[in-house]
């Protein structure tokens, strides 16, 4: 598995919200994160949590002054393939198809939704397939 998918441990909602304050609004020292959350959270925690992610190799860190700056390693795009995934071998046996008929059962796709999702496929796949040649 190339380095930048193999999983890192799957992110938990808090680590979710820093990485998204991180990946928006781009390198950042702890009170920028807690200004980003707009949760009220304890410098301290927002702290932990940063470093948290640093040990398990979702951020960066340099010094600059006298505060660190986290930067993310990964990209939300990575991150989000890594949680579907995980998503999909945990829940749904690795099945596709089981999770997509389980959206389907509890009325989280409709009919029409799955058409417009199978029309997005499609025009994915031709720009894909002209990429390549």
């Amino acid at each position: 598995m190339p380095e930048e998918t193999k999983l890192k441990g799957q992110l938990t909602p808090l680590e979710l919200r820093v990485m998204q304050v991180l990946w928006t609004g781009g390198p950042s020292n702890v009170q920028a994160v807690q200004q980003g959350l707009r949760e009220d959270l304890a410098y301290t925690t927002v702290q932990t949590m940063l470093n948290v992610l640093l040990r398990k190799g979702h951020v960066t860190r340099t010094l600059v002054g006298r505060a660190y700056e986290y930067q993310p390693i990964q990209t939300r795009e990575i991150a989000l393939g890594s949680a579907v995934r995980d998503l999909l071998n945990r829940m749904f046996d690795g099945s596709l198809e089981d999770l997509l008929m389980n959206l389907l059962r509890t009325k989280q796709v409709d009919a029409a939704k799955l058409a417009e999702l199978v029309q997005k496929v499609a025009i994915a796949k031709g720009v894909m397939d002209a990429d390549l040649k």
